[in-house]
This record gives structure tokens, sequence and C-alpha cells, in this order.
């Protein structure tokens, strides 16, 4: 199955690409220029030297450091480091100079030692998501160590060519150690990733790849921090910065009434005994609510938001208390039921009735017990094909995941083939 809706690039897979030919910076205005790159960098200049907010991605750094040469003013003063994904600081060790100072937030050290720590696990899974869409340089991505010279508890100020720059704490974005720089003087704000990749859009509090989850409060709390500033030029983490303070006042407006809206909305439906599958279903934005769905979406805003406040027992199945899964039992499920083949043709009544999940849940078991079952991987790579053309192809994980489950069940019925897939 092809058509326009799933070959497609979502949204975030174009903004992330938009460097690969980027040849000179950008300029913003006559004093901040642009280098676009996973995350893009950006350099301020000053009438003494110039400062960094991020430096891009560890393979583009050499490339980011020429776009930026021509433009450069003076020696590089500062580096603002506005999350610890190598995206926003992997091009550190090229851009650094002898004089300049790095800047980070204060749990930046401990939140890069913990992705390092658990990188043999989060990085398959990031490649299964994200391998399709960046080149990432080999088979193991060179990330590097970053020592601050100095370390943001809520607020840090100075000054630089008569420039001032207030580095504020804004965490719960895309990560717990997020900052975001104010011109006060300018009326201009970097946020970096703090509103996600793409502005404008639902936050991924707790992604699908893994890693340590945002609180929907703290992230209410950052978000109206940068609103209350009262910016005239917002630039944040990807795409073309947003101008003029009345939009920029509005679209922070209506983000934080969104997401307000999916936390008030969990919370009512968790005291209502509502279970957190049935408040994913049911929760839904309001028309003049409904911002951007392109990294995170309402429907793992609300599981994330659950957790948060409930913890990780669903109080649905005394097994779940335990180390012993569901799956353990497929081979019994698929003999009282006649064989992996029985399943496969009642998963293939549950998609032509339209249930495309439901069928699912009956090749997980008929699968767990015969992984290579024909019938059953017919129907799995139908029913994904299926959800990848109703979700319209703009959530880039969604989209990811859904391709990448597609080409392995292609594998499996096709094994003499895959490796030219």
């Amino acid at each position: 199955m092809s058509d326009a809706k799933t070959d497609a690039k979502p949204p975030l897979a174009s903004l992330v690409l938009a460097g690969e030919q980027q040849a000179e910076a950008v300029a913003i205005n006559d004093f901040i220029f642009m280098a676009k790159d996973i995350s893009n960098a950006y350099l301020v200049t000053t009438a003494d030297g110039d400062l960094l907010v991020n430096t891009g991605f560890p393979t583009s750094a050499e490339r980011n450091k020429a776009v930026f040469a021509p433009v450069r003013t003076g020696p590089l003063r500062y580096i603002v480091l506005t999350q610890s994904h190598p995206d926003h600081f992997g091009g550190v060790p090229a851009l650094k100079e002898p004089e300049t100072k790095i800047i980070v937030e204060r749990r930046f050290v401990e939140t890069a030692e913990w992705y390092e720590k658990l990188r043999s696990h989060g990085e398959p899974r990031s490649r299964k998501l994200w391998g399709g869409t960046v080149s990432v340089g080999g088979p193991r991505l060179e990330v590097p160590t970053i020592t601050p010279d100095i370390e943001v508890d809520r607020e840090y100020a100075f000054e630089l060519g008569g420039r001032r720059f207030e580095v504020l704490s804004t965490p719960g974005g895309e990560t717990l150690d997020s900052l975001s720089v104010w011109m006060p003087n300018e009326k201009v704000a970097f946020t970096g990733n703090l509103f996600g990749p793409v502005f404008l859009s639902m936050p991924f509090l707790n992604t699908i790849r893994g890693d340590k989850p945002r609180l929907v409060v703290r992230y209410l709390k950052s978000l109206d921090k940068v609103r209350q500033l009262g910016a005239e030029l917002l630039i944040t983490g990807h795409g073309e910065p947003i101008r003029g303070a009345e939009k920029i006042r509005a679209d922070l407006d209506k983000m934080y009434a969104a997401v307000s809206y999916v936390n008030e909305a969990v919370i009512e439906g968790m005291n209502a005994h509502k279970d957190v599958y049935t408040l994913m279903r049911e929760i839904r934005l309001p028309d003049h609510l409904k911002i951007g769905e392109f990294h995170g979406n309402v429907r793992w805003a609300v599981r994330a938001i659950w957790h948060e406040y409930s913890g990780w027992f669903l109080y649905d199945s005394t097994t779940s208390l335990y180390g012993v899964p569901r799956s353990s039992v497929d081979k019994d499920l698929v003999e009282l039921a006649g064989g992996a083949q029985i399943l496969a043709g009642r998963a293939r009544e549950k998609l032509d009735g339209g249930h495309p999940l439901e069928a699912l849940h009956l090749l997980d078991v008929a699968l767990g017990a015969a992984p290579s079952n024909s019938d059953a991987l017919a129907v799995k790579k139908d029913a994904l094909q299926r959800l990848l053309m109703e979700s319209g192809g703009s959530n880039l994980s969604e989209t990811m995941w859904l391709k990448s489950e597609i080409a392995a069940a292609d594998a499996a019925l096709n094994p003499r083939g895959a490796g030219g897939a």
C-alpha cells in the first residue's frame, strides 16, 4: 500500500532535514544568525564578541562552524546549551574557543550522564524511530562530554557588548534541564525545544523512545514564565522564528490552555474512576484549542499525565505486580484457539470490520506462539498499513514506528528479499 498520505514526510522530518543543503547562515535580524540542523544553532553578535545558543548535532559541527564563520564579529564568549540532547550540544568541541564559557541548567550534567548510562538501551530504540529520517554518521554516534563553566539555578544574567542576557531555568519541555535565553532590551527569547521540536504543538511528556518523564505542571509553569516575558521575537529549536508580541502571546496562551485542558480532563476522568485507556480514547481538544500533534499527541499526553499522578500500576490485573507477562501464555491461548491460523482468521475479520487495533491484539498472541506464521504476518502488515493510512502521516514517532513494524513484518514474510528492503 502506498499513497501520498503514507509516502509524504511528517512536518518534523522536514524541519530536522532543513539544513542539509545550507551553505550560509540565515540572518534573522542584523545581529542573530541561524544554522539549520536537527536542532538549530543560533549566533548572537555583540560589540565585544559573540554568543551561541546551541551548537547542533555532532556530525554537523564543522558545517555549522563554516556557516557561521562569515558573520562572526569577535571571540566566542559564551555557548548556552538549552538542553542535554546531542542535537543541541554535539558541536561544542568544534565550536568552542579557549575563552568560551559554557552555560547549562543545573541538571544538565546529571541528565546527560543518565542518557549515556542507558545508551545501549536507548540508542536502538531511537534508531528504530529516527533511522529512516536522520543520518547519525555511523554505527555509534560520538557524543562529547560537556564540562560547563556556569550552571544556572533559576536565573543567571550578564552583559556582553552592550547586550543584556538573562538565562532562565525552564524545565519540563523536552528535558528536565531546559534553559531559555531572554534578551530584555531587544525583546528576543530563545526557547530551544521547551515547546517541542514543532511550535504550537502538544508536548511529548514521555517519549516513545524512552526518556525521563516531564511533569505537566512543570511544563505549564515554564510556558507561563516565557509568555510573561512579552517577547516580540520568539526563536525556537526548529523552523522559522515567531514574530510579533501579539501573535506570540496568542500562541503561548493557546498552548497553555490546550495542555491545561488535557491535564484537567485527566484529573476529572480519574476521579470519575475511568481507566487510562478509556481516557485515551475519550479526551479530545475542543476545536478552538486544537494544536499540532507532530511529535507528541493528546492520547500520549493523557497517558503520561495519568502515570505522573497515579504511578505505574493500573489496578487492572494482579499479574502486573509480578514479572510474568501475558505473553507467557500465548502458546496456551493459541493451542486452545485451535492454532495461529484460527487467530489470524479472526484478526482478519476484525480488520475487515474496521478494528485494526483489536486485530493486532489477536495477532500479538498468534505471533507470540508462532512468530513465522505467514497468515498472521500478512494480517499484521495489513493492519499496520491501515493504521498508517488513517494516521495521516503527520506525527513522526507514530509514522516511523508503523513504517518500521511494516518493514519487519514484510521482512518476516519475505526473508530472501529483506536484505534489499
